[in-house]
């Protein structure tokens, strides 16, 4: 198992809101959610 890195953070987020944005009349509860934390994740990265 690797560690996870920024990019893989980065790369995530990107690969839901493409998805995301390829299928707007699904809900996408969870992958909302999911984005919500990755943008937690790498606005407090950028911080430090």
């Amino acid at each position: 198992m690797r560690e996870t890195t920024i990019a893989d953070r980065e790369r995530e987020l990107r690969e839901l809101l493409d998805q995301i944005e390829a299928h707007p009349e699904k809900a996408w509860t969870a992958e909302r959610e999911r984005v919500a934390v990755l943008q937690r994740m790498l606005a407090a990265h950028e911080k430090s």
